[in-house]
Parts: C-alpha cells; sequence; structure tokens
C-alpha cells in the first residue's frame, strides 16, 4: 500500500513545553483516519507540522516521499468554524476558487477552467445551487461543504479536517462522513480529528490515538480497545466499554 505521510520521530514543543514527543507514523493512501485524544493531546499541531508551518525541535515530515514544500499542492487544510471569519463578503464560489489558486502563477488570473472546476466540486458536495450565496448565510453543514468543495477544487490528495462536526446536526454529520467515505474510496487520504468516541468505530477505517505521544494506530477493530483508549485519556471509560463501542 502507498504511504501518503510518513513521519520520523516528531517532536514539537512551545516555550520549552513538550507538546509531541517522538512520533512515528506511517499514514495509508486510500484511508479515512481518526485521530482521537484529548484536548491538548497536540492533535492541531500534528496538523501544522504535516502542513509546514512550525520547526519542530526534531524530526522528519514526508508527503508522498517528498518535502511539504514539493507537495504543497496535495495537501488541503479544513479549519474548525470558528476558526473562520464568517462575515469576509465572499460567495460560496468564490470560496471554492480559492483552491485554484496554487495551481497558479504569481499574478495569474483564474480562468474558464479554474470555474469548471469550482462548479463540479460544488456539484460533487451537491451545494451547486448554493454558489452565489455569501458563506456567512449558510448552516453548519454547508458551510462544511463548502471547505470540501475547495479541497476538491484544489485536486487535493490528503485532506486534514479539524473536528469537521462541531456544530452540525446528526442528519448532516451523517451526509459528511458519507461524503468523506466516498472521498477515502476514490483514492483520497484523510485525516479528521474527532471527538465522539461513540462514533469512531462507525466512522473510520484507522485511528490515531495521541496525547503528547503516540498512544496507538492502526485498525479501528484493533486499535479502538478499552485499554488503549483509557491510556490515550488516563483512566476507564466504563460507558463505553458497557454499550459495546469499545472492544
Amino acid at each position: 500500500m502507498s504511504k501518503a505521510i510518513t513521519v520520523k520521530g516528531l517532536s514539537v514543543s512551545y516555550e520549552r513545553k513538550v507538546v509531541l514527543s517522538n512520533i512515528y507514523l506511517d499514514i495509508e493512501q486510500g484511508f479515512l483516519y481518526g485521530i482521537i485524544g484529548p484536548n491538548g493531546a497536540g492533535k492541531s499541531t500534528l496538523f501544522k507540522a504535516l502542513l509546514g508551518l512550525i520547526q519542530p525541535n526534531t524530526g522528519e515530515i514526508l508527503i508522498e516521499g517528498a518535502s511539504i514544500k514539493s507537495k504543497r499542492k496535495k495537501v488541503v487544510y479544513v479549519p474548525q468554524k470558528s476558526d473562520v471569519d464568517w462575515t469576509f463578503p465572499a460567495t460560496v464560489l468564490d470560496v471554492v476558487l480559492m483552491g485554484r489558486y496554487p495551481h497558479k502563477k504569481l499574478f495569474q488570473q483564474l480562468d474558464q477552467n479554474d470555474r469548471d472546476m469550482a462548479r463540479a466540486a460544488l456539484q460533487e458536495m451537491g451545494i451547486e445551487n448554493l454558489a452565489t450565496r455569501q458563506i456567512g448565510e449558510l448552516s453548519g453543514g454547508q458551510q462544511q461543504r463548502v471547505f470540501l468543495a475547495r479541497a476538491i477544487c484544489q485536486q487535493a490528495d490528503i485532506f486534514l479536517l479539524d473536528e469537521p462536526f462541531v456544530g452540525v446536526d446528526m442528519t448532516t454529520e451523517e451526509k459528511i462522513i458519507q461524503l468523506l467515505k466516498k472521498l477515502a474510496a476514490e483514492g483520497k487520504t484523510l485525516l479528521v480529528v474527532h471527538h465522539d468516541l461513540s462514533t469512531v468505530r462507525e466512522y473510520f477505517d484507522k485511528i490515531i490515538l495521541l496525547n503528547q505521544r503516540l498512544i496507538a494506530y492502526g485498525d479501528t477493530d484493533q486499535t479502538f480497545s478499552e485499554e488503549n483508549v483509557a491510556q490515550t485519556y488516563g483512566g476507564q471509560l466504563p460507558i463505553l466499554h458497557q454499550t459495546g463501542m469499545i472492544s
């Protein structure tokens, strides 16, 4: 199986406080990964390191066998909703077209091909009817679909999604996870920061359990165990065990 991301001995600290310690990961192409861990576990820091936004203390990160600098077009980040300025005067189509800028030279304008790709991405996400709407007018689920459409328009292979289900209802969440599974089936690699342990088995092919250090990672069926989750969160989770959500 082809490796989308390789992490070797990654350590990151902020002002002498260790946030990630000696992380080794092999992320395989074409799977939907859940990144599981408590607040402060280093999940967002891992994303920043993968994107080349922070300089690690030690370690190496390879994207499809090369540096992030040479593969930046292939990686897309979908931020938390709280990190987005929804009052910005941009339409849905404007936001999706932003996915084309990494493919353009300085001062090169968007062309009809770019617009066709953006509209095709909107159609794939089922929101082509929202193209002229201002982004702040959308529901939480619609907003998430806009950012997924932008990622598709960028022709990204690797998606980093930071808590995409926050602020959406259960029906919308189910629709979004089906879209993510569809992308994985098409060969995309998706890493999703996720907090609801009750849906981990249903949603993810593989999981990464993280709390400053790597607790475990691998196929969800084998890795999402009571012992591993207890190590990750520093205690037992008997309710999940009783309901059969953790084996």
